[in-house]
């Protein structure tokens, strides 16, 4: 396929005047005529912005502020780049770092420079052209609908395009995880190997379905000769940290992002999780070090966090280093001062020095933490919220601590791990059985809402069985148990009622939402079935 350059809009982010006048200058000999550059990360971030752009192209090294990393990372972030668009890494070097660091953010091509034409055009007429071929799924997928692009994976893979075929059973095993239908990936990446046995890609899928099936053993010992064997796959040192980390082996699991940080060090999200582990494992030195790498990263990064400042300072706390930690602090604040949940961290952090002090709990600091709260309430992170009930409970507000633990279990009782660190906070400053009382209130809760609303079905009272459960829902909106009642009382509305798109509309919603919570494929899958036949009935 010839492109037609002429009908692409391409902006150009490069911080060197004569390389984006090469760029440029290559670009206009293929046709292009419509060129914005920009100097910048933050620049081509703006233009991001302001308009829709077919190709981007961007350098890795930017000069001061964001790299091409971290521009792609914003760009992903908040939707920036249309689903068809492409967007593609430049670098000056072969160094294995900065290649592994470039890719690592999964731009769709990247080009080490010097290149020339048609190395240019090449590269972009290819990722186009798949862009193009895959619209339909990743459409699909850009709008949450996963089992409608798995429908369109399955159209495609009928056809007898042999050059895409191995892709999109790539994507399409991908897809069965994403819905935590195990045993349709698992079929497909079996398949995938017996015809090309050496796709590392394939073989990760399968020991990534071990642990999800909660074999960590396994994974762990498939993945160290899988490591060995592909020592730049940076995804298999994270899934091995995973691996440890649920056989409570922390020490290991730290060595594992370890050494995907050495490959790779300008990932943000890996230095963080570094961090955070280092912290639960008190590992203080390998916690500092990340911790202090999060926070430099984060000052040019869409995912820097006032909790990057917050870990490090309490890091310095442990080391007596109270004057670390307040200069931290203040850079903090600084950093962050219109966002609640960094000025709650702040008065808690606040909190934590005084202390440092030997001045015992501040009445100032604790007086603003309770207002923030009080003024922000669920704008707040669960883990700071878990934070401000040990702190209520500490300062004898145990009333608000109860009602802090009782929201957060009820919001997130289908997640173990975190259910798990509330059991561990609450048995350490509580006592051993507080929390498993409140978890057995909040689950008998949930029934007596649930036979509430399936007995009003059964009665045939329809929109007052869903109105408790959308009642409940706002209230508990990751709750699974919840979410597959309602669905299951819409689905048979849409059954028994005269067809209504917006009914169906907001079907598939529950639908795609029951995926993010994790609903897993063996009990939505059915509802899905029902509401595709439901639509396609004649009417």
């Amino acid at each position: 396929m010839k492109l037609n350059f002429d009908l692409k809009k391409i902006l150009v982010i490069e911080d060197q005047a004569i390389q984006r006048e090469t760029i440029k200058h290559i670009l206009y000999s293929l046709g292009a005529r419509h060129i914005v550059e920009a100097g910048t990360g933050i620049n081509g971030i703006v233009e991001m912005r302001r308009a829709q752009f077919d190709i981007v192209l961007c350098d890795y090294n930017l000069g001061d502020g964001k790299n091409g990393q971290q521009v792609l990372e914003e760009a992903k972030h908040f939707k920036l780049l249309p689903f068809n668009a492409i967007f593609i890494i430049l670098t000056v070097e072969h160094s294995k770092n900065l290649v592994l660091s470039a890719l690592d953010c999964k731009p769709d091509d990247y080009l080490v420079k010097p290149f020339n034409r048609l190395q240019l055009s090449t590269r972009i007429e290819r990722c186009i052209v798949r862009k193009a071929y895959l619209a339909g799924i990743e459409h699909e997928i850009d709008s949450g609908n996963i089992y409608q692009a798995i429908q369109n994976c399955e159209k495609l893979l009928q056809q007898s395009n042999k050059k895409n075929h191995l892709h999109i059973l790539k994507i399409r095993a991908e897809l069965a995880l994403t819905i935590s239908d195990f045993k349709e990936a698992k079929r497909i990446y079996q398949e995938i190997l017996q015809e090309r046995d050496d796709l590392p890609w394939a073989k990760l899928g399968l020991i990534v379905i071990a642990f999800l099936d909660g074999h960590y053993e396994q994974a762990v010992e498939s993945l160290k000769p899988f490591i060995e064997e592909y020592p730049m796959m940076l995804e298999a040192y994270d899934w091995l940290a995973k691996s440890y980390e649920a056989l409570d082996n922390n020490e290991e699991a730290l060595t594992a992002l370890n050494r995907a940080i050495d490959l790779s060090p300008q990932t943000i999200r890996r230095q963080q999780r570094l961090a955070l582990l280092a912290d639960k494992a008190e590992n203080i030195e390998i916690a500092r070090k990340a911790y202090k790498a999060a926070v430099n990263l984060g000052k040019h990064s869409v995912h820097g966090s006032s909790s990057d400042f917050s870990g490090l300072a309490k890091i310095y706390l442990k080391s007596n280093l109270t004057g670390d930690a307040q200069n931290i602090l203040k850079e903090m604040n600084k950093s962050f001062f219109n966002d609640p949940d960094s000025r709650l961290r702040s008065a808690i952090l606040e909190i934590e020095i005084q202390k440092s002090k030997n001045n015992g709990l501040a009445k100032e600091p604790y007086e603003k933490a309770f207002k923030l709260y009080e003024q922000y309430g669920k704008q707040i992170s669960r883990e700071l919220r878990l934070e401000m009930a040990k702190i209520s409970h500490l300062s004898g507000a145990s009333e608000i601590a109860d009602e802090i633990l009782a929201d957060l279990v009820k919001t997130n009782i289908d997640d173990k791990h975190f259910i798990n660190d509330l059991d561990k906070m609450c048995s350490t400053f509580i006592g051993d059985s507080y929390a498993a009382n409140l978890i057995a209130r909040i689950e008998q809760e949930l029934i007596d809402i649930n036979n509430q609303g399936v007995n009003l079905f059964k009665e045939g009272r329809i929109k007052e069985s869903l109105a408790v459960f959308e009642n409940a829902i706002e209230k508990m909106p990751n709750n699974q148990a919840l979410a597959l009642n309602m669905l299951k009382i819409i689905i048979h509305d849409l059954k028994t009622s005269k067809p209504d798109p917006k009914k169906s509309m907001n079907a598939q919603s529950c639908i795609n939402k029951a995926i993010q919570i994790g609903v897993p494929h063996d009990q939505i899958g059915s509802i899905q079935m029902e509401l595709d036949n439901i639509q396609y009935l004649p009417h």
